[in-house]
């Protein structure tokens, strides 16, 4: 029945997503009409506009990552601040969780949704 398909998620200005998927986070951002494509290597994400938005509370977008360390490193760097969890999970300074063979640290993209970089095994 369905042979293909596609994540999105809304932001209420896609000049400041625009600017964070491709310039912050490195990523290819194409536009199509009002809405954005973010292309990660050979998958695409929407990013639609909603005036009304309000950001998920849960995480909207995971990247895999061989070093989750280094790669908080080098977002720091690019202005991302990472989020801080004390319950039910706990995270470190920097914003790391190491915990039930994960190792992942969450940020919020300007629309407020949350994103992680996640250890890849």
């Amino acid at each position: 029945m369905f042979d293909k398909g596609f994540s999105g998620f809304s932001v209420p200005d896609t000049a400041k997503a625009k600017q964070f998927y491709s310039e912050t986070l490195g990523l290819r951002v194409s536009e199509q009409g009002p809405m954005l494509w973010i292309h990660i290597g050979d998958t695409k994400v929407l990013a639609y506009p909603k005036p009304n938005h309000t950001p998920a509370t849960f995480t909207i977008l995971n990247f895999p990552v061989k070093d989750v360390e280094a790669t908080v490193d080098e977002l720091t760097k690019r202005g991302v601040t990472f989020e801080q969890y004390d319950e039910p999970i706990k995270t470190d300074a920097r914003g790391i969780h190491r915990g039930h063979g994960q190792v992942v640290a969450w940020f919020k993209d300007p629309a407020g949704n949350i994103l992680s970089v996640m250890q890849q095994t």
